[in-house]
This record gives C-alpha cells, sequence and structure tokens, in this order.
C-alpha cells in the first residue's frame, strides 16, 4: 500500500498554560522579566500580563527599565532613618523604649539637635495620619436681629457681592431687604433690588459650604412680595450689605 503522505506541522507548546496549540492557531510572542522570550496563546494573553510579561511587539514603545515599586515605610521609621543614616532599618520604638530614653525622633528630631526640617516633617505627617475631626456644627442665633446682622456678614464674605457691584454700576445704588424666615429657623432672606432688577438670596446660616444661595431673580418690583420691599438695608459700592437703610418711598 502507498503511504500517503502528511504536512509536517511544528507543535507549539503555550509557555503559561502548556497546552499544545492548534494548527492554525496563533502564538503571541512575549518578553518575560529576564529577557526570556514565550510562546503564549490567545487564551492566556491576560495572564502573562499579570506576570509581568511583555508583549514583544511593544516592546520598543516601553523605556529600558522600569522603576520598581517600593512600599511606603512608615513615619517612624522614616523619621528615624533621617535622624541616624547609619541605625538599621526598623521603626526601633520597643528597643528605644526598653531602655528607658524617649527616641530623638519621637518629639520631631528638636532634642537632638536636628532642626526645624525634621519637625516639620513629623508635623506635615502626622496631620495626614490623624483622625478628622466631627463636622463643625455652626450655631445659629435665636434673636432674629442677630439673624440679620449674622446673615449680612455671611452674605457679605460671598462671591455674590461681585454681582451686586457689577449691577450696581448700571443701575446705580440697590435697595435691600433682610428678613429671617419664618419657616426655617437657620434660614434668611436676602431681597436686592433696582427698578429694573432684583435678586433674590437665601442664607444658611447652619451650612458650613456654600451658605449663601440665588433663589430667584426678575424684572419689576411688583413681582416681589410685600414683606421682600419692606427696605432694611442697602449695598454700597462694592457690593457689600449695609444694614439700617429706611425705604425708598
Amino acid at each position: 500500500m502507498k503511504k500517503e503522505l502528511q504536512p509536517w506541522h511544528e507543535e507549539i507548546v503555550c509557555d503559561v498554560c502548556g497546552r499544545t496549540m492548534l494548527k492554525g492557531e496563533r502564538a503571541e510572542p512575549y518578553l518575560a522579566p529576564g529577557g526570556q522570550r514565550m510562546l503564549v496563546c490567545e487564551l492566556c494573553t491576560d495572564r502573562a500580563s499579570a506576570e509581568g510579561w511583555i508583549r514583544e511587539s511593544a516592546h520598543d514603545e516601553l523605556p529600558t527599565a522600569l522603576r520598581r515599586h517600593e512600599p511606603r515605610r512608615s513615619i517612624l521609621s522614616r523619621l528615624r532613618r533621617r535622624a541616624d543614616p547609619a541605625a538599621p532599618r526598623g521603626d526601633g520604638l520597643v528597643a528605644a523604649e526598653a531602655d528607658g530614653k524617649r527616641p530623638d525622633w519621637a518629639d520631631g528630631g528638636a532634642a537632638a539637635g536636628h532642626g526645624p526640617e525634621l519637625a516639620q516633617e513629623f508635623a506635615t505627617d502626622r496631620q495626614f495620619t490623624r483622625p478628622k475631626d466631627p463636622r463643625h456644627v455652626r450655631a445659629i442665633p435665636t434673636n432674629a436681629q442677630a439673624k440679620v446682622e449674622r446673615a449680612v456678614d455671611v452674605f457679605n464674605g460671598s462671591e455674590h457681592t461681585r454681582t451686586v457691584a457689577g449691577i450696581s454700576r448700571s443701575l446705580g445704588e440697590p435697595w435691600v431687604n433682610v428678613t429671617p424666615s419664618g419657616e426655617v429657623p437657620s434660614e434668611v432672606a436676602i431681597v436686592v433690588a433696582w427698578e429694573l432688577s432684583w435678586y433674590h438670596y437665601r442664607v444658611d446660616l447652619g451650612a458650613e459650604h456654600d451658605p449663601v444661595t440665588l433663589v430667584a431673580k426678575g424684572h419689576e418690583l411688583e413681582e416681589l412680595d410685600a414683606w421682600a420691599r419692606e427696605w432694611n438695608a442697602a449695598a454700597v459700592h462694592d457690593g457689600r450689605v449695609v444694614l439700617g437703610v429706611g425705604s425708598p418711598g
């Protein structure tokens, strides 16, 4: 019987899973960290990348050497190493306390004469490790006049004074009403008005961030409620509100 010749097929083994690849299956060459060339099947490319292997086709796009990430040492260890470069690595806290001596880096290095630089580094790092303070709650005045005065101070410290100042340069000095809210004890309304425009702001005395909010704005004074047109304040050239100004009549 005549022997049939079969085409020769080179067996290629994946260096990740060890599987012999099928005929026509493509092997992707990778470079291992030691520079060794590896063949990887299409199913194992993610595993090869996870092992730190570099695709050979992308090797020229990478830097010749990658900087190895080193874990960050503890603050005590870093301070001790700076205070005494010849000392062995480790925080050394147990050994120092066992001898009954306070380590010089425990007070920022000032006692050992290391100067303000080490103390500043210790203080800076300690700011990041110190637990956060509880949320600051602003005290809200119970007296209506005190609420009005506090609201004016808060408004004058906000960026909304720029809007008032800009419009005042075109329309002149505005009339202002400052009235505590009858529904929300922490809120005070500030209405700034001209003959052709008005702005209604809300000041939340209990808010820690962004306490001043623009609630509404319009063009006709008749659009405002009666209480909002009882002018008891005004605004100066830089947009700050001042109390004690009567109605324009």
